[in-house]
């Protein structure tokens, strides 16, 4: 098991969209191969920022399987517009 850990920086203001739109695309992740769980944290010491934390049985589900898919481009689509950096 590998554990992602994404640090997501949401443009000030637009951090209820961002979760609204996160509600919907946690049900593009949840059926792919390899993945476990998933968390959505809101972080109480910056205004904005969140830690995704995602588990997977192996890196390749994650970087070749979830991020090589159609489904992937579903997730960019709700999610990355919301953040200001976007994540390494």
């Amino acid at each position: 098991m590998i554990l992602e850990v994404a640090t997501l920086d949401v443009r000030s203001g637009m951090e209820a969209e961002f979760e609204k739109a996160f509600a919907q695309a946690q049900r593009i992740i949840g059926p792919m191969k390899g993945y476990i769980s998933h968390e959505l944290r809101h972080c109480v010491e910056q205004e904005g920022r969140y830690q995704l934390l995602v588990k997977w049985e192996t890196l390749e589900d994650h970087t070749e399987g979830f991020r090589g898919s159609e489904e992937y481009q579903q997730w960019r689509t709700l999610l990355h517009h919301f953040y200001d950096p976007f994540p390494p």
